[in-house]
Order: C-alpha cells, then structure tokens, then sequence
C-alpha cells in the first residue's frame, strides 16, 4: 500500500523517494475457533513533504486504497485502514 500511495504522490510532483515516505502497520487479531486471524489493520504513513503539498496529499489519502492491490485483495476479509503525518520541510 505504501508502494501505491508513494506512486499516486509521486504521479502529482510530491516527492515521497529517498525515506521521505515511510509506514507503520498495526494489526488488530481475534481467536475464532482456536485460530489466530487478523481482523484490522490500521496503517499510519509518514511523509516529509512541503506544507504547500499537504492538499494534495489529502486528495491522494482519500483515493489511493481503491486503486490499490493490496487493498482490493484483502478488504472484504480484513479492516483496512490509514492516516498520514505530515513532517513539514523547508521550501
């Protein structure tokens, strides 16, 4: 997913190479039957970027699941979800 988002940045000139974009995953597990399963996973996206590019990774944020893989392979089985921060750099 971060492969995605990072592309669907990059695609609209924000520059998310070279460790500007990193992600953090947590995932939430149940027992059902005796069996451990992964029902969330909530994934929070650090980006160091110009503060005049945080519009624009808002509109990414609210589109890139869909046309994500990942996302699409295992959403009807797992909870997915994300946030960014945003570390504001210097023009």
């Amino acid at each position: 997913m971060t492969g995605t988002f990072g592309g669907a940045l990059e695609a609209r000139k924000v520059d998310a190479s070279g460790g500007r974009l990193n992600a953090l995953a947590r995932g939430e597990v149940e027992v059902e039957d005796g069996v451990l399963v992964i029902k969330r996973i909530h994934i929070t996206f650090h980006i160091r970027a110009r503060a005049a590019d945080r519009g624009t990774i808002e509109r990414v944020h609210g589109f890139y699941a869909s046309k994500c893989p990942v996302y699409r392979s295992i959403q009807a089985a797992i909870a997915v979800t994300s946030s960014f921060e945003l570390e504001e750099e210097q023009p």
